[in-house]
């Protein structure tokens, strides 16, 4: 008997460790994604190859540290719908390849949906509820419970005892760290979900909402799209596509967040987007340093 279960228990750890060097999923099937959920277009899109002809149109402005190196990507136009990549933007890996950390982006998100929540839940106690200001019944003689008011929280109608007395604030404040590095993630994650899209500018040739509708749908972006920019006037053509679209909005990027970039599927960010977001992100990872390092032997001057 314990012989045979450890020949069957050796031939299952044998079984996934040979998996794992095969390439073969060794996830149990209640946790695979189902197949009709799986959308087969966006699995043959390659990314771009290390050897790639076309033009670099956008380097790292900050310094890569020396284990990392920068990720490549795509870069595509609005102008024309089935138009090839024009080509490749490197991006900052302390920005768009953070690990991942889904306790981070719990805590952002749970703070943006409550620091500006006010309940203005309220009842009345037994002195602010109307009637009950005289005794009700003698305290002895009559053989019922004591009691001195109608409206205490014993009786029906009276008031309520430890109940909400608003308004209240529900507002707290997270680590300046902890939501940039909240939005680090966020970024990464679309990264690596092949849901972060970069344009070279949101020009559009026509401002119809269905132009707009078909090259997301030609180009498999997703059933929702968040378009980031940094400029402060946006093309008129664009804006009046997204007017009516409740699924495919613009955002500022001083007022990117956490929450915007979770609620919808794809992000399209512009180049000029992408060195702002770098350099205000990456600022944050220096802003603590002292002023004048440290060093031997001491002194208070430069």
């Amino acid at each position: 008997m314990f012989r045979c279960s450890l020949v069957i228990c050796g031939r299952g750890v044998a079984k996934r460790f040979a998996s794992s060097f095969s390439g073969e999923n060794v996830l149990p099937p209640n946790l695979l994604l189902p197949t009709n959920l799986v959308d087969p277009s966006r699995l043959k899109r390659p990314p771009p190859p290390a050897d790639c002809s076309l033009p670099v149109l956008r380097k790292c402005d900050a310094d890569v540290p020396a284990h990392l190196s920068p990720v490549q990507m795509w870069v595509e136009t609005l102008e024309r719908r089935d138009s090839e990549p024009l080509g490749l933007a490197h991006l900052h890996p302390d920005v768009f390849a953070v690990p991942p950390r889904l306790d981070i982006l719990h805590a952002v998100e749970t703070w943006q949906r409550n620091f500006k929540r006010i309940s203005h839940a309220n009842t009345k106690v037994r002195s602010e509820v109307r009637g009950g200001g005289r005794k009700p019944w003698n305290q002895k003689g009559s053989g019922r419970a004591r009691h001195g008011s109608i409206r205490s929280p014993l009786w029906r109608g009276g008031g309520v005892a430890h109940g909400p007395r608003g308004p209240t604030s529900y507002y707290y404040m997270l680590p300046m760290k902890v939501r940039v590095q909240g939005l680090k993630v966020a970024l990464s994650s679309k990264m690596a979900q092949d849901y972060l899209h970069i344009v070279d500018s949101l020009n559009i040739p026509t401002p119809d909402s269905q132009y707009l509708l078909d090259l997301i749908r030609h180009r498999h972006w997703g059933e929702s799209v968040l378009i980031v920019d940094v400029s402060e006037e946006i093309p008129e053509n664009i804006l009046q596509a997204t007017a009516s679209l409740k699924t495919v909005n613009i955002i500022p990027a001083i007022g990117l967040n956490v929450h915007s970039l979770l609620k919808h599927e794809a992000v399209v960010l512009t180049l000029e987007t992408i060195k702002f977001l770098e350099d205000k992100l990456l600022w944050h990872d220096q802003r603590y340093t002292p002023l004048y390092p440290f060093k031997l032997p001491y002194s208070d001057f430069p």
